[in-house]
């Protein structure tokens, strides 16, 4: 019954996981469609940034040779900056609704060559608004490419591995047919992350992106999956000698007189 439950759990994880990272390549503009929101999100607090980081040029020099002057006229000019930022900041989401609109559309020639589009517009200099707002719509562009395809590989690395991991799993329990309970120490942990994942992707979608997306939380979760294979190349390759010595522990610590034996 342990064996079958186990297997079952392996491959229902693989078919899960398994389909979805090949999707991914069938149709390619998958996730920048189900992703639409967290992109939209995200565009616009990479636009806020790049507009609270325009900045007046150093005037150390100036300010030497001419003292006070200098300072109440970099003063003066910093608050219409401020109010040119703030001009900036209203407008930018039409903006950004406005190339949104456009880049979803993927025949457009607008997502060929968003690199150069965005090197070029990551120096924003203190020009006329109506200039900072095309600068800023290039910028939108090119930015929303960068999201979209980062977002795309990263998704990719998600689903593919953990359908590697739950085919390591299910291999695990024919190669290693007396390792169950062993086993099931992997196949746990697996079930939490499953869980909570598809917890976050059907009721907090954005938060599911977020975590995929951000470097220190898909680090993390690299983290916990190199745990899991750790675990499963020590069923198979180790006869389970350090698994069995984690669940000894884990069941002596809750009181537990059963204990297992490596494999």
């Amino acid at each position: 019954m342990k064996k079958i439950l186990l297997r079952s759990f392996g491959l229902v994880g693989v078919l899960l996981f398994l389909p979805l990272f090949l999707f991914t390549f069938s149709d390619p503009h998958l996730i920048e469609k189900s992703g639409k929101a967290f992109i939209q999100w995200k565009l616009k607090n990479e636009t806020n940034q790049k507009i609270d980081s325009i900045q007046l040029p150093q005037s150390k020099k100036l300010e030497k040779l001419f003292g006070d002057k200098v300072k109440k006229l970099h003063q003066e000019t910093e608050k219409k900056l401020e109010i040119f930022k703030k001009q900036l900041k209203n407008d930018a989401p039409k903006i950004i609704m406005t190339q949104i609109a456009k880049m979803s559309d993927i025949s457009c020639k607008c997502r060929d060559k968003w690199e150069e589009r965005l090197r070029s517009s990551l120096k924003f200099k203190i020009v006329s608004l109506e200039k900072a707002k095309e600068k800023l719509a290039i910028f939108a562009q090119a930015k929303y490419m960068e999201i979209v395809e980062k977002l795309t590989l990263d998704i990719r690395i998600f689903l593919g591995a953990n359908a590697l991991i739950f085919l390591f799993l299910l291999l695990a329990s024919f190669l290693k047919p007396k390792a169950t309970e062993h086993l099931f120490l992997p196949s746990t942990l697996m079930l939490i992350s499953t869980v909570i994942c598809s917890y976050f992707y059907l009721f907090e979608q954005n938060w599911f992106y977020t975590i995929v997306y951000s470097s220190y939380t898909g680090f993390g979760y690299v983290a916990y999956l190199t745990i899991v294979f750790t675990i499963l190349c020590d069923i198979v390759f180790n006869k389970a000698r350090i698994t069995t010595e984690i669940i000894n522990q884990l069941l002596n610590a809750i009181g537990s007189a059963f204990s297992v034996a490596s494999c």
